[in-house]
């Protein structure tokens, strides 16, 4: 096989597979001529030669729709497009960006599991595993809302697990997001940056997570691969995130590189990932393997990634059971994380299940949802005016902006760090008088800065 340094970011079984990568990228074909969009190219995941046309025709999209759309973007292609076009709520879930984060949360076991765990290596798989599981979310083809300047989501009554988000920047958008339990902490500064190809978006994940596994200290540092939403106007929309996910233990030097394999030909190579836990001499001492939207399992190996023998493949991690034709594909978690059952008392009235858009969008409105979502922007546009009328910046609540840059892949990130005082908040609420306290369905939704602002 060759020495372990020399195939350590692909792995045995992303080299094994690599000839067939290289004949397999994505199936493109070119539907100019036949729909009259010059250069516009039709994925197929499902691979096929003659059906072209017939794929195009496919998707959410009424041909009028999609007709305006596409006069209406073509002139954005190449650019990120993150925050710089309002876009129909036709094509919106009833999430936000700052829920998204929450999802992340649904296995959260596997945390517990890595703290749990002695092995430094196995700690690996466990938080590599949990890393991969929340790409079933994210293989859903709905955008989610732009979070509001000030916006927070809540999480609370989930494997012990107090968590908070804000949005705390407009331009360009970012969030920031903090978890915790009795075993782990989690944060994110996130700053999703997009291009805009015609036909499809590719999301650069620019951001910085890093979990911490209290009972050693240890700290995991986490790099996804970046994603392409295929087909948004023409064709079955569908996600690929092909590349590799790095996660290195910062206290030993040990690291897990997983590799995703793109979709090729008639779908070949689509969801599965492998690749190996290395020690800090970047030696292989664990194969893991599997599908993003379905499950992961993992083997000991020898120095040249060969399974150990007497030893076999185990799962550590298969998704959950899901709702059967959900409008949104929605898990049962997704589900949860929009109802009030996940939500901590005295709910702060910047909660994103308050926005009155994508409250409107779950109840299947999708008129009023427009008209929320536009208010709603507009008011956001007031208070950028109020703000720079009076020469002020907006500060977040939760988290700080610390003088700290990081650098990505993608770019380099600002971070902003938890300042603690959400917990003392979470603790105050929680030991106050219960008696006074209100419907949470009839809190109106307020992130705002300013009470009195004109949107004229």
């Amino acid at each position: 096989m060759g020495s372990p340094k020399k195939n350590q970011n692909k792995g045995f079984f992303a080299a094994m597979s690599s000839g067939l990568s290289m004949f397999g990228n994505a199936v493109h074909r070119s539907v100019n001529g036949l729909l009259g969009y010059e250069g516009l190219e039709v994925i197929n995941p499902e691979g096929g030669k003659e059906d072209a046309e017939e794929e195009a025709q496919k998707g959410r999209w009424k041909q009028e729709d999609r007709d305006g759309y596409w006069k209406m973007m073509q002139k954005y292609i190449g650019s990120d497009v993150t925050s710089m076009v309002t876009l129909p709520v036709l094509i919106f879930e009833p999430m936000t960006m700052l829920q998204k984060m929450a999802e992340l949360m649904e296995y959260s076991h596997l945390l517990d599991r890595a703290d749990e765990c002695e092995d430094p290596y196995m700690r690996l798989v466990y938080a590599a595993s949990w890393a991969i599981s929340v790409y079933y979310a994210y293989q859903r083809t709905w955008k989610p809302f732009n979070p509001i300047l000030g916006e927070t989501y809540e999480l609370a009554n989930h494997g012990g697990i107090t968590f908070i988000s804000e949005q705390v920047c407009h331009h360009p958008p970012m969030s920031a997001g903090h978890a915790e339990n009795d075993h782990f902490t989690y944060d994110v500064t996130s700053k999703l940056k997009t291009k805009f190809l015609g036909n499809s978006v590719d999301v650069f994940p620019v951001g910085r997570t890093r979990v911490t596994l209290k009972r050693d200290g240890v700290v995991l540092d986490l790099v996804p691969p970046p994603t392409k939403v295929n087909n948004l106007i023409f064709g079955r929309t569908w996600v690929d995130s092909p590349g590799e996910m790095v996660m290195t233990n910062l206290t030993t030097g040990d690291k897990v590189v997983l590799y995703f394999q793109p979709c090729g030909w008639f779908g070949a190579g689509r969801y599965e990932v492998d690749g190996y836990v290395y020690n800090a001499a970047e030696e292989p001492k664990i194969l893991m393997t599997g599908k993003w939207h379905e499950s992961m399992s993992y083997q000991p190996c020898d120095m040249e990634g060969e399974p150990l023998p007497g030893t076999e493949l185990k799962e550590v991690w298969h998704v959950a059971e899901v709702p059967a034709n959900d409008k949104f594909q929605y898990t049962y978690f997704a589900h949860k994380l929009n109802s009030f059952q996940t939500a901590p008392r005295k709910l702060l009235a910047s909660d994103s299940r308050l926005r009155p858009d994508r409250y409107a969008l779950e109840k299947g409105d999708l008129s009023k949802a427009g008209v929320e979502k536009s208010r709603l922007e507009e008011r956001q546009r007031a208070e950028k005016r109020e703000r720079e009328s009076k020469n002020q910046k907006f500060i977040p609540r939760w988290f700080d902006l610390t003088d700290e840059v990081t650098p990505t892949p993608w770019g380099d990130l600002e971070v902003y760090n938890y300042n603690g005082r959400y917990m003392e908040h979470r603790a105050a609420a929680d030991s106050s008088d219960s008696s006074n306290e209100i419907d949470v369905t009839s809190i109106e939704f307020n992130p705002w800065q300013y009470h009195d602002v004109s949107t004229e």
